[in-house]
């Protein structure tokens, strides 16, 4: 039986070591905070170097590059992983810190994917993450069995750090797509016109989005949305600023003239500064109408 050892039992890495361990993988996992690891409901160890001793496959997710470069290499945690071990890094993190990373695991004779994944909370908890996974070939096909316990879909899409390259884009363009979208449900709302039916049109001609059928930032009519729930769960402001960082970071080394996301960081700076950043990031539409939730009214200075 495949043997994981895990790092990181937040709120997306819980739900998906219990998928993994109810696939029937042998896993221990570890995390920093005791209340983390007793509420997992997976077997826990008090170390990364026990939760990593004798694994063939050593999986992380954890907020930052610097984070994962500590649990695994600064710990000395990867030398108790079998020789040849295959580190899946679900973390988002910089690409040149996933590339540092593939170099600093690869010289530990063990190998590297990194494998960022898409689908939040909800995808976590019901399985059907997406990943999208840079490394060989070769190991992208030893991590398909236990990305196919915790996800619907992966993407073998190059080199390392190619993973954390497109979940880094495909971010940026939610948080750009969200404040389009934010911007126009305010819009309906002041001319009168009926969200549902604003959602009908739209999601069949040219204004369709996955965050218009999914993500609607004003209550009432997506019930699975974050707005349904005053945004509590959901991708929260203080990880979308994160990802839209490294995207800017990126753009900006690159001579990219990223305005639009320049933007919504800028927004989401604010909430930053005034509000609760553990909401989801579609709460950056109080911004746009104060009172769209009870608990963050702002207006825009």
């Amino acid at each position: 039986m495949t043997r994981i050892g895990w790092i990181g039992l937040g709120n997306m890495g819980a739900p998906m070591a219990r998928n993994a361990a109810a696939a029937g993988f042998d896993l221990t996992a570890y995390d920093l905070s005791p209340d983390a690891r007793s509420s997992a409901d997976v077997p826990t160890v008090d170390s990364p170097v026990e939760a990593l001793r004798d694994a063939d496959i050593v999986v992380t997710m954890l907020p930052k590059g610097e984070h994962v470069r500590a649990a695994l290499v600064d710990s000395g945690a990867l030398n108790s992983a079998q020789p040849g071990a295959l580190v899946i890094d679900c973390s988002t993190i910089a690409v040149d810190d996933a590339t540092a990373l593939a170099e600093a695991v690869t010289a530990q004779g063990r190998r590297y994917v990194d494998a960022p994944v898409s689908g939040g909370t909800a995808g976590a908890e019901a399985g059907t993450l997406t990943f999208m996974v840079g490394g060989e070939a070769a190991e992208f096909e030893t991590a398909q069995p236990l990305l196919e316990a915790m996800g619907s879909r992966s993407f073998h899409v190059g080199a390392a750090g190619a993973g954390q390259a497109i979940k880094m884009i495909n971010n940026m363009m939610l948080a750009t797509n969200l404040q389009g979208l934010a911007e126009a449900a305010v819009l309906a709302d002041r001319l009168g016109v009926d969200h549902s039916t604003l959602i009908d049109v739209a999601s069949v001609s040219s204004g369709d989005s996955w965050v218009l059928r999914n993500y609607y930032p004003i209550a009432g009519p997506v019930p699975s949305a974050p707005s349904a729930r005053d945004f509590h769960g959901g991708f929260s402001v203080a990880l979308m600023a994160k990802d839209l960082g490294l995207a800017l970071a990126s753009a900006e080394a690159l001579e990219v003239d990223a305005a639009a996301a320049r933007e919504v960081s800028r927004r989401l700076q604010k909430i930053t500064d005034e509000g609760d950043v553990s909401l989801d990031f579609s709460s950056i539409v109080n911004l746009l109408e104060p009172g769209t939730t009870s608990d963050s009214a702002r207006t825009v200075g």
